[in-house]
């Protein structure tokens, strides 16, 4: 993970497990990092923000156009998949809820592909 290059002082995003009985929103999220992504663009728009974000080879493979990925514990869909980059939109108000009000090019975010991809590869 990245997290050992956080400063002291800075947003992490942390969100309780779900308990039985809650609803399921997004995808199934474990918190068991892959990798990690390097943001390489940022596109703010009106109603959204476009993050490309460079993926480890290795895990190329699992991330798809219209799949689920989640980037420092955020259950995203993925807008662009290209090789060993991708994209996400992100609306107004995940910004400001989360620590991605503070990322720029060249960041680093934690990675975790989709479960159901890896299940089918095995």
């Amino acid at each position: 993970t990245d997290l050992g290059n956080v400063k002291a002082g800075s947003t992490v995003n942390i969100e309780r497990s779900l308990k039985v009985g809650d609803g399921l929103e997004g995808h199934f999220v474990l918190g068991h990092i892959d990798g990690v992504a390097t943001i390489t663009k940022i596109e703010k728009k009106p109603k959204e923000v476009k993050f490309w974000f460079k993926i480890p080879k290795k895990l190329a493979r699992y991330v798809v156009k219209k799949g689920s990925i989640a980037l420092d514990g955020i259950s995203l869909t993925v807008v662009d998949a290209k090789k060993d980059v991708a994209s996400v939109c992100i609306i107004p108000h995940t910004i400001k809820i989360t620590n991605f009000k503070s990322k720029k090019v060249g960041d680093k975010l934690n990675i975790e592909t989709d479960i159901l991809g890896k299940y089918i590869k095995k």
